[in-house]
């Protein structure tokens, strides 16, 4: 979270509040799964307080805590608010959280936050062992019995691009892990938002997650702390943000239903007054339409910072830890948002699929073992084939039985011929259920010398040129350039702008010879792509480079219609607004009427050539008025102008080309106008 985080000294108040639950605590239960839908405020683990106490008092059952951090930059342990006095330890908390469970909720330990991204001491940014970073998560979970972590990133933590990605291989081997040893566990992204969903660097977090193979459950919003200078209504900014992020998450996760995007999304709100001040404040009329809201979507978590501010006590006042700055009763916003948690702890039916160990060495002319374990995370017990790739290498991977029941084992054997070629080679165990399907990665290594094999690949030409609904062709060549020849697997890439590229035969030895085939859709878009054809082999890979142009014209990025001088709105979706005579050129403009409930958007969708870098430009006038683009691309910029003034907005289009260009108003605000649209 934004707001300061000053360690205060808890030590002796903190000792003294386990030693003083201890007894009566509960024996640690078997984890039991979140509830798909939870309510579970940020509880500040520095105040010496007792959460179970607050818990009771609140009727907050489950809690997040934050935060978990190192005392120093470059240490990997995790500390309770980066105290050495504060330990992952069953005595720090342990009974608290026992006493949770007890009571039918539980706990989310969050590590990071604002303090913690901004020391370098956020627990990824300051150790740079990726297993000793699996190992402090794993601490955590097994020290408390735990099922989700939270990872609050923001400030530095966001443009770290070496920790984001040693905290996602991280969460990665955490879940194998959890896999190979029969637990649940879920990791959510706490990330900052715009009113329109993630900027950028967000997203790049999750793409990160992604190329990792890192699994993440939720992404936590925090629809607060905009900084934007804007009029803010806090619970349609909300709506407004979660449903960029749905259609963020649909870029990175496509497969994924809109269902189970919704599903995915967290929502923190700061009750009350948040740190930019008055301007961004979360009234207690927010929080009705936000609880509604939340359930009609399905979303998965509803929080706020935190749950000591749930009070009246500083009615008027700036943003604090210990007060909301309105006026309200103790534990107001709780009591609205404790509804939301319900449904079921098992919905549907999941399961894990891990490998022990996940490594292993093996002579040419013998065999090893690995066992794969299956573990029950969702529903019940369903039937689970398990596959194991093909041969590599001379090496080849077989599992038995070849089905189980969820939570039963598996052997999977590997065997090196006799003539295996050493070197390392990855085998994807796969686990495919009527639910889902799930892997775990077998690292096998051949024992001894990698022979000097090589090899070299070229295409000819270098360069094609295909008519949309068409097909062009090249060569694609490989020799021998050391040792004997080798297999060489060949592969040429994925789709661009509706161009796909086909090799033929997909492997051949090296020294021989096969056809690139690319193909253009009949509404591909006419432009250049370039295609990487690679090959693979023992000794390493090699590619090269195919420039293929689509032919005819380019997109040329023109908004239809950008003048209204038709007199006409079309192609503009614009309900409520008009076009008028007071125009910054011609004779025509847009009105924008924004209405008490609407910001007055209007917009239509333009198709640009993909992956490149444009500018909207538009003139307008009034009160808060927007321009932005959403869709393909997120960028937008907004002013107050009393006369004509043109906005800027650069932007970098996706792999389809197409994004939404958009000018509103705002809530309850005077209408604005906007005239001469274009892009370039």
């Amino acid at each position: 979270m934004r707001l300061s985080r000053t360690l205060v000294a808890v030590a002796a108040a903190l000792s003294a509040a386990v030693s003083g639950v201890a007894a009566a605590a509960p024996a640690q239960a078997a984890a039991t799964p979140l509830p798909d839908r939870v309510f579970a405020p940020y509880f500040e683990a520095w105040t010496g307080e007792n959460p179970a106490t607050l818990a009771q008092q609140s009727g907050a059952k489950y809690l997040t805590f934050a935060f978990l951090q190192t005392a120093t930059k470059g240490s990997c342990t995790p500390l309770w608010s980066g105290d050495a006095n504060s330990p992952v330890s069953s005595s720090v908390f342990g009974a608290e959280i026992n006493t949770l469970k007890a009571n039918g909720g539980g706990a989310i330990p969050s590590f990071g936050g604002y303090t913690a991204d901004n020391t370098g001491t956020e627990i990824a940014d300051s150790c740079t062992d990726v297993n000793k970073i699996a190992e402090a998560f794993q601490k955590v979970i097994t020290t408390y019995d735990i099922t989700r972590l939270d990872l609050d990133i923001e400030d530095n933590s966001l443009t770290n691009t070496a920790g984001i990605d040693r905290r996602n291989k991280a969460i990665k081997l955490t879940e194998d892990w959890a896999a190979a040893n029969g637990r649940t566990i879920q990791f959510s992204y706490t990330l900052p938002t715009t009113t329109h969903g993630l900027g950028d660097t967000g997203v790049a977090v999750l793409r990160n997650a992604v190329t990792n193979n890192a699994r993440i459950d939720v992404v936590n919003l925090m629809t607060f702390d905009y900084y934007d200078n804007a009029s803010h209504q806090m619970a349609n900014d909300t709506k407004t943000a979660a449903q960029g992020l749905v259609d963020q998450l649909g870029q990175l996760w496509p497969s994924k239903t809109a269902a189970q995007r919704w599903a995915m999304v967290g929502v923190t709100e700061m009750i009350g007054v948040d740190d930019f001040g008055p301007a961004e404040t979360f009234q207690l009329a927010d929080a009705q339409p936000v609880l509604d809201w939340a359930l009609s979507k399905g979303i998965n978590t509803l929080s706020f910072w935190a749950l000591q501010r749930d009070n009246g006590s500083c009615p008027g006042g700036a943003a604090a830890d210990n007060c909301s700055g309105i006026a309200q009763q103790t534990w107001e916003f709780t009591h609205k948002f404790a509804p939301f948690t319900g449904g079921t702890t098992q919905p549907g039916n999941d399961f894990s699929v891990g490998v022990s160990p996940s490594s292993l060495s093996v002579d040419p002319g013998k065999s090893a073992t690995a066992s794969i374990a299956t573990a029950v995370t969702k529903g019940s017990a369903e039937t689970v084939a398990l596959s194991s790739g093909p041969a590599q290498g001379g090496v080849t991977a077989s599992i038995s039985p070849s089905s189980v029941q969820a939570g039963a084992s598996a052997t999977v054997t590997v065997t090196a011929a006799a003539n295996a070629t050493p070197g390392t080679y990855q085998f994807t165990l796969t686990g495919a259920a009527a639910s889902a399907s799930h892997t775990t990665t077998l690292t096998v290594t051949v024992n001894g010398t990698q022979p000097s094999n090589d090899f070299s690949i070229a295409v000819n030409p270098t360069a094609v040129s295909v008519d949309a609904g068409k097909s062009a062709t090249a060569s694609v060549a490989t020799a021998v350039t050391k040792g004997s020849a080798q297999t060489v697997a060949l592969a040429a890439g994925a789709a661009q702008g509706g161009v796909t590229a086909a090799v033929s035969p997909s492997s051949v030895q090296a020294g021989a010879s096969a056809t690139v085939t690319f193909t253009a859709a009949a509404n591909a878009t006419p432009g250049t792509y370039q295609f990487t054809v690679t090959g693979t082999a023992p000794s390493g890979a090699h590619s090269a480079t195919v420039a293929v142009t689509v032919k005819g014209t380019q997109p040329g990025g023109s908004v239809v219609n950008g003048g209204f001088e038709s007199g006409e709105l079309s192609p503009w979706v614009a309900p409520g607004d008009s076009v008028v005579t007071t125009a910054h050129s011609g004779a025509k403009a847009l009105q924008v009427t924004p209405t008490a409930s609407t910001n007055g958007q209007a917009s239509q969708s333009v198709t640009l050539a993909p992956n490149k870098a444009y500018t909207l430009k538009a003139w307008v006038r009034g009160n808060y008025a927007y321009l932005g683009v959403s869709g393909g691309a997120t960028a937008s910029t907004w002013t107050s102008a009393g006369d004509w003034t043109q906005l800027s907005v650069p932007f970098t289009t996706g792999a389809s080309g197409t994004v939404t260009v958009y000018v509103h108003g705002w809530y309850g605000q005077s209408p604005v106008f906007a005239d001469d649209f274009t892009i370039s």
